[in-house]
Order: C-alpha cells, then structure tokens, then sequence
C-alpha cells in the first residue's frame, strides 16, 4: 500500500480528464491498494486561482469539493502548524507557496507526490510519480 498525494493538475485531471495523466499516474490512482490524498493547499490554490479569474472552470469542483474527493476515494490531507513550518523551513529555492506546502506533506507523510512538475526534481527526499 502506497499513500499518494497528488498535486493539484493530478487530483483535477483525475476527475476531470484522466486521459491526461501519465499512464503510470493514471493506474496508481486507480489502484485501490493505494490511498489517495489531496492537501487542503490544492483546495485553496484552486479557490484563489479561480476568484483571480484564472480558472473559471475550477467553480464545480469548488462547490462540490468533497464529493469529487468521495467519489474519487480520496481524503483530503489537512494543513498543520507542522506543515506550514517545514514548508517554509525547507531548503529549496522554488518559491511557489502551493508546491513547498506539497512537498512538505510528501515528506511529512511518506507519501508519493503525483505530479509531472518537473519543479520538484530539484527537491531531494521527495517520491515522485508520472
């Protein structure tokens, strides 16, 4: 059993167009021995992108989030003071605030981020899978 998080393109395009996950991604996440996570910080990234106007397609899965995530079969991954300290604390220069929040989650719960951002390769610790 393998706890994935994915990233916020993985959890959407899961639930809207898997066909544009990896193959690899897309049977992980289908496979149910795995445990499917998604951090509130893609919840609020999709809320403040879309408020902005930059992602006016986000408003349904906003408005329905935990029943996209139920039907899914993933949990929602909270954000801790744990978190938000080793999120900041980490010693990586990507400034995006979305993505050090992933990233510290990964390594605070052992999980796999699922993700084809290539930003994270630069991040040592971190499991990746696409």
């Amino acid at each position: 059993m393998t706890t994935l998080l994915l990233d916020t393109h993985a959890y959407v395009w899961a639930v809207t167009a898997p066909h544009l996950l990896s193959e690899r991604a897309a049977k992980a996440i289908a496979d149910p021995v795995n445990t499917l996570t998604v951090s509130a910080a893609s919840a609020w990234e999709m809320a403040i992108k879309h408020r902005a106007g930059r992602w006016p397609e986000a408003e349904l899965l906003l408005n329905q989030y935990d029943g996209v995530l139920e039907r899914l079969g993933a949990r929602t991954q909270p954000i801790t003071a744990a978190d938000a300290i080793r999120a900041g604390g980490l010693s990586w220069t990507h400034s995006d605030p979305f993505d050090r929040m992933l990233a510290a989650q990964a390594l605070a719960h052992s999980a796999t981020l699922v993700t084809r951002d290539r930003a994270f390769a630069g991040l040592g610790g971190v499991l990746l899978l696409w």
